[in-house]
């Protein structure tokens, strides 16, 4: 019997978090069809794993891909790191449904909160919907490489029922208005969409200054969706959240609570602060309670410190005419020139030590200069360590390492995660993935698209906050469970074959770099990876060694497993 792939020799790690077993995998079409022992099987193509390990495709739960996808199908960078299906839709914000009046409002919205220029979102997308499902549509054919899996947004619906007043503190829909919000949300569900999706973050704004609609909605309103969710979707409908947990964390945990015994899937992007445990011993008892009786809450997270990535390439952690007037020369080459220049320098210099820094010395650390970048784990190198033990003021010694590195080092900002004993246990506990790549979000600011790369690499095998099979269950098997996937997250006989074939031992992640790219020569960063032989989406092989194939196999995911 000739099989269209097997896979041979290869450490399968099936997902469930079992342990390692040695195993060839025949794939037919888009399905796994044998395990086991197939040295005597033919094949149109065999793959070598030996020595390496073979995954589920990885399933990230929180992008923002819903823009880039229209003019990058191939879905960079999630695409380079073992991602096979991604979710879309989040924090509330989408593009769908929606109005041919409001198509500018929800790019600008986008923009806003994002990252993602408002006019590269309108001339990269057809436009061509106005119910969620007519959006899934289009996303289907713009034939995406990854699988998509897609969330109608607060921000959409409350402003396609309510209008400018959306996005009002103190303004409460009114009983038609929220009525005209749960149908749409009923219907976006009933289309295709795996659940609903609205930010309560205080730092998600308009272009105006406002908060993203759905921000000051109260526990009435949230209730509501949550029950068109199930009407809509069935028990287990997705109800994501990006919280406030600063300021209303009651109000917020109520809220999942109520969605959870009405029968939703709560998902709340959180993490550990940085006093006493962070919150950490709390968080793990309200989960565990929140999860029996059948009522599930998940909470996902970032696997790294993250925030913002300085240099010269786009930003800079000053606020202040010199440096503006510096990030507006054309290259970095020209940047690193006039740094070197002695008038230049000491006009920066000068008015720098006048405005201070945008982001906490403490808290920013050099990436070094390697194919590898340095995340600085063992918390030793920020630039305030750094310029202390070389008795320099810290401007002068990030200057000089700008001009060392020719402009190319980048400087992570640990806005948030920096506190790695309580988010390695925040990751730790029951029903919390550590997965939130963002992916096609702040892309000119910073990039935590290799998530799972760096989860298996500096967490798993250098760190050892998970085992091997522990880490893979997270963001393959517990993560399909989590949208309802069927037949998918497992290496399973008659499943679909989304699938890894990776060189653990030499997995790293890329050092980020900065291309202009999108529509309008907008910039973002881009960050490859090593150690990835290849990464399957449907029986297709999509990347190679790091390349991609110019298979785009992926599908719209619009039928979930419910109850």
């Amino acid at each position: 019997m000739s099989h269209d792939l097997i896979i041979a020799g290869g450490s399968v790690i099936d997902g469930s978090g079992a342990e390692p077993i040695k195993a060839d995998i025949a794939v037919d079409g888009d399905r796994i069809t044998r395990i086991g022992d197939l040295s005597k099987m033919g094949a149109a193509r065999t793959i070598d794993a030996t020595g390496k390990i073979v995954t589920p495709g990885f399933v990230d739960l929180h992008t923002h891909l819903d823009a880039q996808v229209g003019w990058d199908p191939e879905m960079k960078s999630s695409s380079y790191h073992g991602v096979t299906t991604a979710l879309i839709g989040n924090c509330g914000v989408t593009f769908a449904p929606v109005s041919k009046k409001n198509h500018r409002l929800l790019a600008e919205l986008m923009e806003s909160v994002e990252d993602i220029a408002a006019d590269a979102i309108m001339d990269g997308l057809p436009w061509n919907w106005t119910s969620y499902g007519e959006y899934l549509d289009a996303v289907q054919i713009l034939k995406p490489a990854l699988n998509v899996v897609g969330l109608a947004g607060h921000s959409a619906i409350r402003f396609e029922a309510m209008g400018d007043k959306s996005m009002d503190e103190g303004v409460q829909a009114t009983d038609a208005e929220l009525e005209h919000i749960c149908q749409l949300v009923r219907e976006s569900v009933s289309e295709g969409a795996v659940g609903f999706s609205t930010s309560r973050f205080l730092g998600h704004k308009v272009p105006d200054g406002r908060l993203t609609p759905g921000t000051w909605a109260d526990l009435r309103e949230t209730q509501a969706i949550q029950q068109a969710v199930i009407d809509g979707a069935g028990v287990g409908g997705l109800f994501q959240v990006a919280p406030d947990m600063q300021s209303r964390r009651n109000v917020e945990l109520e809220m999942f609570s109520q969605g959870a015994e009405l029968g939703c899937h709560v998902m709340y992007s959180g993490g550990a602060g940085r006093k006493g445990d962070g919150g950490v011993s709390q968080t793990a008892e309200f989960l565990a309670r929140n999860n029996e009786g059948g009522r599930r809450v998940t909470a996902i997270c970032h696997t790294r410190p993250s925030g913002a990535m300085f240099g010269l390439a786009q930003s800079t952690p000053f606020r202040n005419t010199p440096w503006k007037e510096l990030m507006g020369l054309p290259t970095i080459e020209d940047r690193v020139a006039a740094l070197r220049d002695p008038a230049t320098r000491k006009r920066l210099v000068d008015r720098t030590r006048e405005t201070g820094f945008t982001a906490d010395p403490t808290l920013l650390h050099p990436m070094g200069v390697g194919e590898v970048p340095d995340y600085d784990m063992a918390n030793q190198k920020s630039l305030a360590q750094l310029a202390a033990a070389a008795s320099q003021d810290p401007i002068d010694f990030y200057i000089d390492r700008l001009i060392a590195s020719e402009g190319r080092e980048l400087w992570n900002f640990w806005a948030f995660g920096g506190s790695l004993d309580n988010q390695w246990a925040y990751m730790k506990m029951d029903h919390c993935i550590p997965m939130l790549a963002d992916s096609g979000a702040h892309v000119g600011i910073f990039t935590d698209t290799d998530s799972p790369t760096f989860l298996l690499s500096e967490l798993t095998r250098r760190q050892g906050v998970y085992t091997l099979p522990q880490a893979i269950h997270r963001i393959t098997q517990a993560s399909a469970d989590v949208l309802g996937l069927k037949e998918r997250g497992s290496v399973k006989e008659g499943w679909i074959a989304d699938l890894n074939i990776i060189d653990y031992d030499n997995l790293e992640t890329g050092y980020p770099h900065y291309v202009n790219d999108f529509p309008h020569n907008g910039g973002r960063y881009i960050v490859k990876s090593h150690g990835y032989l290849a990464t399957i989406v449907g029986g297709q092989v999509i990347v190679e060694n790091g390349e991609h194939t110019g298979n785009r196999p992926g599908r719209v995911i619009r039928e979930f497993a419910r109850g």
